[in-house]
C-alpha cells in the first residue's frame, strides 16, 4: 500500500495538517493516518490521547467539519485514523483553499479557485451572468448567422427562429434574471475579448519549434473564429494536392476538411476561458497541432477520453447553441469523428496528448504533403498546389508510408485505411521486416515502427 488520492501518512501531528484534511473535503475525500512513516509503517504516537480530544474540536472549529477520528493500534503502537468525507460545499482552511490531486495537495488560486468555487455551486464558469452587457452591443449579423444555420439543422422550433432577439437569447438560456450570460458574450459579441482574456485563436507555420515564418490572429465571436480558423488553415497553411476525377477537380489536404473542423471545433467549445490563453495552431511542413487549454471531467483519463464516453461539455451553454446550430452533435463522439474521417481519407489518426495545461491534438502528415512554405501575409495567403500523378500504390509501399508518417499505429488501424483485411497487412509486414525495410522497437503493446532509412523511397 502507497500513498494516493485517497490516503496520507504523517509520522507525527503538526496543526498545518489541517490543510491536508481540508483538501480531502474539497476533493473526493480521503484517510489521513497519524503515526505512520511515509512507507506506510505504523511508528506510534506518544500523544494519542490527547490529539484524540483536540483533532475533532480543531476540525469543527478551524474546518467547519466533523470527521471520524479513531485511535488505532499495531502491536502495541496507538495511531490515530482520520476519516474524511468528501464535502459538497467548499471547505477553507484560514481563507486558504485547498484541494487533494493524485498525491500530493495543492492551493487553489486564481483562475483554479474560481473554477473549483463554481463547481461546488453547481454553476459553470460559461454560466456567469456579466454585469454592463446588454442585449443591444450583441452583435446583429451573428445572431441572423444562428439563424440561418439553426433553420437548416432544424434543431429549433421555427417559431422560435422568428423571435425577436431577446426571446431568441431567453430561450436559448444565455440569460440570469436581467444580465446574458458569459456564453452569450463569446457566442455573439463582436468583440469578446473586451471581457474574457484570450478569447481567439492564434495560428502559426513553423519552420521548426523555434522558427516561426508567418502566423495570423483570429478575433470575433466564436461562430466567426471557427470560420475564419478553417478557411486560413485551407487557403493559406495547407497545400491542396490536386486531382481529378473525370472533368471534376478534387482537393485534397493533408488533413481532411471534415477531422479538421471537428478538431477546432471541439478546442473551441471545450477550451477553459478561464485560463486567458488563446487557443493556439502550430503547423508545420510535415504536421498540424492543435492546442487549446481544455481541463477533462474529474476522474477522467486520456484513454477514456479516447474511448466511447457521454458528453460532458466543458462549457455546456456554448456547446448547447453550437448543437442548436446543427455545428456539432450531443453524444460525446467528436474524436470518433476525428478518427473516422481520417480513416476515410487513407491518412494517419491523429495523435492526443493531456497535459496539466491542456490537450494537444497533433495531425502528422503522409510523406510528401503538407505545406509549401510559400504562403506569406504579403502574398494573401496563397499557396501552389501539386498535382498528382495517379499511380497504383502497392500494399508493401502503402503501409511504410502510414508507419514512416506515424510509428504508433497498430496493423489493424492500417488495415482500415488501406482498405485491406488485418491478414493481408499482417502477412506483408512480417515480408517487410524479413527484407529488412522495417522492424518493431519495443513491446507488443506500447511499441513503434521503425522504417528502416534507405529502404523506403
Amino acid at each position: 500500500m502507497t500513498e494516493n488520492q485517497n490516503i496520507e501518512w504523517k509520522t507525527t501531528w503538526r496543526d498545518e495538517f489541517l490543510r491536508w484534511i481540508c483538501g480531502f473535503a474539497n476533493a473526493q475525500g480521503g484517510v489521513l493516518e497519524i503515526g505512520r512513516n511515509d512507507k506506510g509503517r505504523v511508528v506510534g504516537l506518544e500523544d494519542a490521547a490527547r490529539l484524540m480530544e483536540e483533532l475533532p474540536n480543531k476540525m469543527r472549529d478551524l474546518l467547519g467539519i466533523v470527521t471520524d477520528v479513531d485511535l488505532l493500534d499495531d502491536d502495541g503502537k496507538p495511531y490515530i485514523r482520520i476519516m474524511v468525507e468528501p464535502y459538497p460545499y467548499p471547505i477553507n482552511y484560514k481563507g486558504e483553499y485547498h484541494y487533494r490531486s493524485g498525491s500530493t495537495k495543492q492551493e487553489l488560486k486564481g483562475a483554479a479557485l474560481d473554477r473549483f468555487l463554481l463547481s461546488k455551486t453547481g454553476k459553470r464558469w460559461d454560466a456567469v451572468p456579466v454585469p454592463r452587457v446588454s442585449l443591444a452591443d450583441l452583435d446583429p449579423q451573428a445572431l441572423d448567422k444562428f439563424r440561418q444555420r439553426a433553420t437548416k439543422s432544424r434543431r429549433l422550433d421555427e417559431h422560435v427562429l422568428d423571435e425577436p432577439d431577446a426571446a431568441l437569447i431567453n430561450k436559448l438560456r444565455l440569460t440570469e434574471d436581467e444580465y446574458l450570460k458569459r456564453a452569450a458574450v463569446l457566442l455573439f459579441h463582436r468583440d469578446p475579448e473586451r471581457f474574457v482574456t484570450g478569447a481567439f485563436v492564434k495560428i502559426g507555420f513553423f519552420e521548426s519549434n523555434a522558427d516561426l515564418r508567418y502566423h495570423d490572429e483570429v478575433n470575433g465571436d466564436l461562430f466567426t473564429q471557427v470560420d475564419k480558423t478553417m478557411d486560413l488553415l485551407l487557403t493559406k497553411y495547407q497545400k491542396a494536392l490536386i486531382s481529378y476525377e473525370g472533368i471534376q477537380r478534387v482537393e485534397t489536404y493533408p488533413v481532411p476538411e471534415a477531422a479538421l473542423r471537428e478538431a477546432v471545433l471541439n478546442a473551441v467549445i471545450h477550451k477553459d476561458y478561464a485560463s486567458g490563453t488563446p487557443i493556439q495552431i502550430s503547423v508545420y511542413a510535415d504536421k498540424l497541432m492543435i492546442w487549446n487549454a481544455g481541463e477533462l471531467p474529474p476522474d477522467w483519463t486520456l484513454e477514456k477520453l479516447l474511448d466511447k464516453h457521454a458528453s460532458i461539455p466543458y462549457n455546456p451553454d456554448v456547446a448547447s447553441v453550437f448543437f442548436r446550430a446543427g455545428m456539432i452533435e450531443a453524444w460525446g463522439r467528436g474524436i470518433e469523428h476525428i478518427v473516422n474521417a481520417c480513416w476515410a481519407a487513407q491518412v494517419p489518426a491523429p495523435r492526443f496528448r493531456y497535459e496539466q495545461t491542456g490537450l494537444w491534438v497533433e495531425f502528422p502528415y503522409l510523406p510528401n504533403e503538407g505545406v509549401s512554405g510559400e504562403a506569406t501575409p504579403e502574398t494573401g495567403g496563397e499557396t501552389p498546389v501539386k498535382t498528382p500523378v495517379k499511380t497504383p500504390v502497392k500494399t508493401p509501399e502503402r503501409i511504410l508510408e502510414l508507419l514512416a508518417a506515424d510509428p504508433g499505429l497498430a496493423l489493424a488501424d492500417v488495415a482500415r485505411v488501406i482498405g485491406k483485411s488485418l491478414s493481408a497487412v499482417e502477412r506483408a509486414s512480417t515480408k517487410l521486416v524479413k527484407e529488412g525495410r522495417l522492424r518493431r522497437v519495443g513491446p507488443r503493446k506500447g511499441g513503434r515502427w521503425e522504417v528502416i532509412e534507405g529502404n523506403h523511397e
